[in-house]
């Protein structure tokens, strides 16, 4: 049972618990609210355009949303199994109907990513799928990760939200690992939410470069991506020790 809630201006999404599975600033209805969600745009650090964005599991729609309308001309293409989820989404979050640009499907994230004709046809797939306990992802394996990562284009990127208990972050981070090249992750927020990127092709990093393009999202976009910057070098530093 879908419950929303509305508290001091924010509006919030929850799937008949107390876990929140998005939210949004009422009166400002495209920005993203939360900061794990924010997180989830740290490609913006390695690719200024991109022609494909797919995000799996819709949630309040926060990241459809700011693709959709901050990042055009990208297509933006979200999945969602549950058909109450893109109602509530259209009808209490905002979210905009489907046109040339948008694409809303009601259909299983495992089946849109095991395609065949979708292979290397999404430059920046973003993850974020979870059931009413939210205690791990609800599609995490292998097998998973390997159509996600056939998915992409050559210099294709994945952000996906681990939201579980220490050391099953870890275990998701591995299976990861096992289908790109590169993968590194941001500190913990929200009691439990950690955010990695995985990358198709290694990356060259410069972390001057890095922090020009922070600047340039901050002020184009309003995200906070220099602590996207000082959380990568921070994951670097800890890789090191």
């Amino acid at each position: 049972m879908l419950t929303i809630l509305e508290s001091n201006g924010l509006r919030s999404l929850h799937f008949g618990t107390p876990a929140v599975q998005g939210a949004m600033r009422v009166e400002r209805p495209d920005d993203i609210e939360l900061e794990y969600v924010q997180q989830m745009m740290m490609w913006l650090l390695f690719r200024e355009e991109v022609e494909h964005i797919v995000q799996l599991g819709l949630g309040a729609g926060a990241l459809t949303k700011f693709c959709y309308r901050r990042l055009a001309p990208a297509r933006v293409t979200a999945v969602e199994l549950n058909p109450e989820v893109i109602d509530a989404c259209r009808q209490h979050f905002a979210l905009p109907p489907n046109d040339e640009r948008l694409s809303v499907l009601n259909m299983d994230a495992l089946e849109f990513v095991g395609d065949f004709s979708r292979r290397r046809s999404v430059d920046i797939l973003q993850v974020d799928l979870y059931d009413a306990r939210a205690h791990a992802p609800a599609l995490s394996s292998e097998a998973f990760y390997a159509a996600c990562a056939n998915c992409l284009t050559r210099d294709g990127m994945m952000t996906v939200n681990l939201f579980c208990d220490w050391p099953e972050h870890k275990h998701h981070l591995q299976m990861i690992e096992t289908a790109f090249e590169s993968v590194a992750w941001l500190p913990e927020v929200h009691d439990g939410n950690i955010v990695a990127i995985a990358f198709k092709r290694s990356p060259s990093v410069d972390f001057e470069v890095l922090r020009e393009r922070a600047t340039h999202i901050r002020q184009a976009l309003g995200l906070p991506a220099h602590t996207w910057v000082d959380g990568l070098l921070a994951w670097m530093l800890g890789q090191l020790d």
